[in-house]
């Protein structure tokens, strides 16, 4: 995995912007390098990773979709990965869009995109083909908004599922269950693990187009 090291069953992403911290998070210096202590509390992503994901196609020069991008986060450790790359960050909350944009002003390769991802075609003129698909949106049709935006796909993908935003009265095996089987009609699920103890009854899939 590019740009990301492990050290005491913790990880970290090397820090594009090199001073400063995103979310208060360590600073550390490995081999004359500063890397970001990249919390699995915070990301799904890193808590993937941890809790075993063998392969994450991220390259220094990837260009990525992120849907749900939220504050920021994890789209700035995905910032740090694809150094070289291109980083799109669509997000529908104004509040939070505030704080992404903070973000993204100090790191060049990270495009703010203030818009409902239930509508790619809305934000189509201002991304090109992507390399890698994350998404993490709490979303009844999450899986459905994932399937939507793949007219960009050229590559890989990963979304995380939140059963509960779902169906609460279903048991979460279940729901991921079938949540699999609509990824399978139009991807190959290459990988697929739960998110605990970091996150509850949440599952994440690597799928390749």
């Amino acid at each position: 995995m590019e740009n990301i090291i492990k050290k005491d069953n913790r990880l970290y992403t090397k820090n594009l912007v090199p001073g400063e911290s995103v979310y208060n998070e360590k600073l550390i210096k490995f081999e004359g390098i500063e890397y970001r202590y990249w919390d699995p509390f915070r990301s799904k992503l890193s808590a993937a990773i941890l809790n075993g994901l063998h392969d994450l196609p991220l390259k220094k020069n990837s260009k990525v979709l992120y849907l749900g991008a939220a504050s920021g986060t994890t789209p700035s450790h995905v910032s740090d990965i694809a150094e070289n790359g291109r980083v799109y960050c669509v997000e529908f909350s104004p509040r939070a869009i505030r704080k992404l944009v903070n973000i993204c002003e100090k790191r060049k390769n990270m495009f703010p995109i203030l818009e409902d991802a239930n509508y790619p075609e809305r934000y189509a003129h201002l991304i090109e083909n992507v390399d890698f698909i994350y998404q993490d949106i709490a979303q009844p049709n999450q899986t459905e908004i994932l399937i939507k935006n793949s007219i960009f796909l050229k590559g890989y993908g990963a979304i995380c599922i939140k059963a509960r935003s779902i169906d609460v009265t279903l048991h979460p095996e279940k729901i991921f269950k079938r949540e699999k089987k609509k990824l399978e009609e139009h991807f190959e699920v290459l990988e697929s693990l739960r998110l605990e103890p970091y996150e509850k009854d949440h599952a994440f899939f690597l799928f390749k187009q």
